[in-house]
Formats: C-alpha cells, sequence, structure tokens
C-alpha cells in the first residue's frame, strides 16, 4: 500500500504544470511574485518585448526583458497555500530565484503608506509553512539577495522620496481575525509589518534549493491607522519602486 501511495514531491517535474499552466522553456530563473494576478501588467510596464505566457486560476504569468535579461512575472494569489503551488511549480519549470514584490501593513510608528519593506525574516503564522517543517525551523530570506534588495531600495528611496525599512515580519492566514489585540502583540515583538506569502516562499525555496526574498510597498499602518486602501496612490507608486528594486538586483546578481 504504502509503495503505491503518491509522493507530491515528485510530481509534474519537467511537465506543463497543472495549477499555473506553464511548461519548462516557457519562463526565465527569476520570477517576480506579486499577489495580485492584476499586479502582473504592473512589472509588465518595467519589460520590453513582453509576452504573457499563461492564466489559470490566480497565477499568471507573463514574461519580458530588463536590461538584457528576461524576467519572468507570476502570480500567487492571497495566503500561503497558492504561494507555495507557485514556488513549487515554478521550480520545477526551471525557476531558481523568487522575489516578492507585494503589499505589507506596517505594525511600528513612522511607517508610512508608499514606504517599502525588505524582509529579513518572517514569523511563521500560518499553517501552510507547518507542513513542511517543524514549528522552529526559521523562514527566512536569501541574504545576499535581501541586502541586495534593501541597496537598490534606499538608493530609489533616497531619489524619488520614500523610507526604507528592513527587519522581520509576520506571515499571517486571516486578514480580518487581526484584531487590535493582535497587533498590538505582534507590534511589541518588534515585528515591522504584516503579510500573507512570505513565510511559505521563503520554507518552500530552502527546500527546494532555491534563493528567495521579499520587498513590499506599505498598503497601512495597523498601529497608526493611516491606510491609502481609498487613495492608492502612494501604494502604487511603492508597488513600482519595489518593481524596480527587484529587478535591479535580477540583474545586479544574474538570478
Amino acid at each position: 500500500m504504502g509503495e503505491a501511495a503518491l509522493d507530491k514531491s515528485r510530481v509534474g517535474i519537467g511537465v506543463r504544470q497543472f495549477h499555473i499552466g506553464v511548461a519548462p522553456g516557457e519562463v526565465s530563473t527569476i520570477a517576480l511574485l506579486p499577489g495580485d494576478p492584476f499586479r502582473v501588467p504592473l512589472i509588465a510596464e518595467h519589460l520590453s518585448d513582453v509576452r504573457e505566457v499563461a492564466h489559470t486560476r490566480e497565477h499568471r504569468t507573463m514574461v519580458g526583458t530588463f536590461q538584457g535579461r528576461q524576467i519572468t512575472a507570476t502570480s500567487t494569489g492571497m495566503g500561503c497555500p497558492s504561494t507555495a503551488i507557485a514556488a513549487e511549480e515554478l521550480a520545477r519549470v526551471g525557476v531558481t530565484s523568487l522575489i516578492r514584490v507585494g503589499s505589507t501593513a506596517a505594525l511600528q510608528p513612522g511607517i508610512h503608506p508608499g514606504d517599502l519593506l525588505v524582509s529579513q525574516g518572517s514569523f511563521r503564522n500560518d499553517g501552510t509553512s507547518d507542513a513542511y517543517v517543524p514549528k522552529g525551523y526559521p523562514a527566512v530570506p536569501d541574504l545576499e539577495m535581501t541586502l541586495h534588495l534593501e541597496r537598490e531600495a534606499r538608493a530609489l528611496g533616497a531619489e524619488h522620496g520614500f523610507a526604507v525599512h528592513a527587519g522581520l515580519n509576520v506571515t499571517d492566514d486571516a486578514f480580518y481575525a487581526e484584531s487590535p489585540s493582535w497587533t498590538t502583540q505582534m507590534s511589541d515583538l518588534g515585528l515591522l509589518n504584516v503579510e500573507m506569502e512570505s513565510s511559505a516562499l521563503f520554507i518552500v525555496a530552502r527546500q527546494r534549493g532555491l534563493r528567495a526574498g521579499m520587498i513590499c510597498s506599505v498598503s497601512s499602518n495597523l498601529v497608526e491607522g493611516a491606510s491609502v486602501y481609498d487613495s492608492h496612490d502612494r501604494l502604487a507608486a511603492g508597488w513600482h519602486h519595489s518593481i524596480e528594486a527587484a529587478l535591479r538586483t535580477a540583474v545586479a546578481l544574474a538570478l
């Protein structure tokens, strides 16, 4: 019975992927990962010779060129389960480096909408990463990639007048369950921000021999009540700045 059980870690290698709809040879070795499929075209605005490869479920993939290097953009959807699937399937078709470019809410005073946040590690308050590793296993990004993302972000911040913050974030599963008491607890731990994808991304990357990092635009500050959900100008500007920093990092590190 045990010998006949399906080993999902070995399924789909070298073929068109079931969820993201991408096959080997259709993508590059580096992929930028927004959550929203409708933000994949925002990445494409920074690229030349863009083509759409696939759009199935929440996973939309486009490929283009930035400064002579081929770049893939694939949306993960919201949350760790779909992010883990996207990372697993991108790895199966030849992607070796992953940079999440998304939105995040700040948990510390003085962090403003439109600022950029670079993750140095994630507190795993999700369920997906628990399926891969024990609770004590750290969810950390690639060090070289992270340092370069911060360096590129700070250069852009000096040019365009926004702040950059780097530190630990929390990855959470339940957007609407984040109560004031939960927010205060996370803030008191010194965590900079909360989002819903990075812990799974970092864990899958470590387990599959990939490089991963995250740079996000701040959408709101949960401890100060600041939000751009009604006016997206600063958030959208932050998205473009995070994309630019990720693209420069991809080129500089030949990812």
